[in-house]
C-alpha cells in the first residue's frame, strides 16, 4: 500500500474500522478512532496558529494517557517532530534539553514546569483549536528522542525516518486490528516507537500509567491482548508473583512477547519460556539511534544461551582497546553499521558519535560474537568496574543477585579505593513477598556458588527505593555519585569532631 502522513492515520483507520471503534484507553478514560482524529485536528490548529509547522520540534513533557498521543497525531499533521521527555523531569534538567532541541513549542502536564517555562499546559488546543481538516505534512524526522540527562549535558537523537508510513507494513511481528499492550512509560524510545507502530497498524493501545505486575496480566487476560513489549524489571516482578495468582489469567491471546532495553537474565528467560513457549518470546537488542539492531527468537535463544541475536540491517564489529577486531568470543566494544550508510539514520543535537573511520559507531557496551556471528552483551562501557586490575561486569552480578527469590531489584556500582581502584558494591530492594528479609550473609553466600570470588560486591545495602523507573532504566552515576558524597560527609563529619 501507499506511505500515508502518520498525521492522517487516524482519520485513515476511522474510516476503516468505523468512528466508533476504540484506540486508546488508559484505566477508565478511552478514546475512539474518531475522538483521536477530532482531537488530534484540533490542537493541531491550535499549535498552528503558534506558528509551528514543517520539522520545528514540539517537546512532550507528559504522562502516558490518552491525550500524549493526541498531541503526537496533532504534531504530525503539521509535519512537525515530537520530542518526549520526562514528565518527571526538574526544571534544571528540562531546561538543558530545550536549551539543546531549541522546540518551538512544549507541552507539559507539571503546574511548576508550565510557569516557569511558559509552556502550554496538556489541555491547550481543544478550546482553542477548530475542527477543519487539515491537509498533513510528512516532516523529515518523525521523532526526537532525548538520552544522557542523568551523565551530563544530554543530547537529542533525530529519526532521520520521514512522518509517513504504510499501515499494512508489518514490524517485529506486530498484528493488525488487535491489541496491544504498553506497560512503559512513553519517554523512553522503546515504548513511544511500539505504541505508535501499534497504531499505525489499526490497533488498538492499552496504556498503563505506571506499571504493576498483577494489573499488567489482567489487562492482556481482559482486552485479549496480542502484542506487548517489556524490560526484564517487569518481566522478573511478573515471575515473582504468587504462582496461583500468575496462573489465574488467561495469557493465551499472547503472539509475540518482546523484551529489550536491558540485559536479560538467563535464568528468568528461561521461566518464561517454559511459561509461554519459546516460539513467542523475543529479543530485540539496538539503541534510539538505530545504527543497527540483533533480534533473535526464544527458539534460536535456546541454541545460543545468553545471545542477543544476529544483526539485521545492519553490521556488527567487536573492537579491543587496541582498536583492532576481536576474535570470536573475545570480549570488545561494539559497533554498529546500517547497510544504508552511516548517518542515514539519525543524527545528535548535543553530542557527537563514537565512530571509526568507515563508519561503525558504538553506542557505548561491551560484548562478544561466537563463531555462527550471535552478539553477546557483556555490559555498558562507563558501568564497567576495573577492581583490581579485574573486569566486573554489573549486569552480571544484578542477575545473579536477581536469581535469588528474597530479590525484586539490584543495582551493581563501583566505589573508589585507594587500593584497589575500585569495589563493587550491590544496592539491593528486597521482595516484600519473600517469607523473611534476605541479608547480606545470605546473598554473599547464594553468589559464591554462582561467581568467582572476585565479582562478588564486597559491600552491600538495602533500600525501599525503586531503583529502575518502569522502563527497566536506572541513573547508576546518580547512585553512584550520592555514596561517594555521602563518604565524604561522613569523613569531614569525623573530622571535624576531631
Amino acid at each position: 500500500m501507499a506511505m500515508i502522513p502518520m498525521g492522517d492515520l487516524p482519520a485513515y483507520h476511522m474510516r476503516r474500522l468505523g468512528g466508533e471503534r476504540w484506540c486508546l484507553r488508559h484505566g477508565d478514560a478511552v478514546l475512539t478512532w474518531a475522538e483521536l482524529d477530532q482531537r488530534s485536528t484540533r490542537r493541531a490548529s491550535a499549535l498552528k496558529s503558534l506558528g509551528v509547522g514543517r520539522n520545528d520540534i514540539v517537546v512532550l513533557g507528559l504522562p502516558n494517557g490518552n491525550e500524549l498521543f493526541e498531541w503526537t497525531f496533532a504534531i504530525w499533521k503539521l509535519g512537525a517532530t515530537p520530542s518526549m521527555v520526562s514528565w518527571r523531569l526538574p526544571l534544571h534538567e528540562f531546561r538543558a534539553i530545550l536549551q539543546i532541541a531549541r522546540p518551538k513549542a512544549v507541552v507539559a502536564s507539571d503546574l511548576g514546569l508550565i510557569s516557569a517555562l511558559g509552556a502550554l499546559p496538556a489541555s491547550f488546543g481543544i478550546v482553542e483549536g477548530h475542527d477543519a481538516p487539515i491537509v498533513s505534512q510528512v516532516g523529515d524526522h518523525w521523532k526526537a528522542m532525548t538520552s544522557g540527562g542523568s551523565t551530563g549535558r544530554p543530547k537529542v537523537i533525530i529519526d532521520h525516518m520521514a512522518s509517513a508510513v504504510d499501515p499494512d507494513a508489518t514490524v517485529m511481528a506486530m498484528p493488525k486490528d488487535k491489541v496491544m499492550l504498553n506497560p512503559g512509560p512513553c519517554y523512553h524510545n522503546a515504548p513511544f516507537a511500539s505504541c505508535h507502530i501499534a497504531l499505525f497498524s489499526g490497533n488498538a493501545v492499552v496504556g498503563m500509567p505506571r506499571f504493576d505486575a498483577e494489573e499488567a496480566l489482567r489487562l492482556i487476560d481482559q482486552y485479549r491482548v496480542a502484542w506487548v513489549t517489556l524490560v526484564p524489571t517487569m518481566m522478573n516482578r511478573i515471575w515473582q508473583l504468587p504462582e496461583e495468582t500468575r496462573t489465574r489469567f488467561d495469557i493465551s491471546s499472547l503472539d509475540r512477547v518482546w523484551h529489550m532495553a536491558a540485559p536479560m537474565p538467563a535464568w528468568l528467560k528461561d521461566h518464561w519460556i517454559q511459561w509461554i513457549g519459546p516460539e513467542r518470546l523475543w529479543e530485540l537488542y539496538g539503541g534510539t539511534e538505530r545504527q543497527g539492531l540483533t533480534v533473535i527468537s526464544g527458539v534460536e535463544w535456546l541454541a545460543h544461551r545468553g545471545s542477543v541475536g544476529k544483526p539485521v540491517g545492519c553490521e556488527v564489529r567487536i573492537l579491543t582497546e587496541l582498536g583492532e577486531a576481536a576474535r570470536p568470543g573475545e570480549v570488545g566494544e561494539i559497533f554498529l553499521r546500517p547497510n544504508a550508510g552511516a548517518g542515514s539514520t539519525y543524527h545528535y543535537l548535543g553530542a557527537d558519535s563514537k565512530s571509526t573511520n568507515d563508519g561503525f559507531e558504538s553506542i557505548g557496551d561491551f560484548g562478544w560474537l561466537d563463531d555462527d556471528g550471535y552478539l553477546y552483551i557483556s555490559d555498558r562501557r562507563t558501568d564497567l568496574i576495573l577492581s583490581g586490575g579485574a573486569n566486573i561486569y554489573p549486569a552480571e552480578v544484578e542477575n545473579a543477585l536477581m536469581e535469588h527469590p528474597g530479590v525484586e531489584v539490584a543495582v551493581v556500582i563501583g566505589l573508589p579505593d585507594d587500593d584497589m581502584g575500585a569495589l563493587a558494591h550491590a544496592i539491593v530492594k528486597r521482595n516484600e513477598r519473600a517469607a523473611s528479609p534476605v541479608t547480606e550473609a545470605e546473598l554473599t553466600g547464594f553468589l559464591s556458588e554462582r561467581l568467582v570470588r572476585y565479582k562478588i560486591p564486597r559491600s552491600m545495602e538495602f533500600t525501599a527505593d525503586q531503583l529502575r523507573d518502569d522502563a527497566g532504566k536506572v541513573r547508576r552515576s546518580q547512585l553512584r555519585q550520592e555514596r561517594v558524597d555521602a563518604k565524604q560527609s561522613r569523613i569531614l563529619s569525623l573530622s571535624t569532631q576531631d
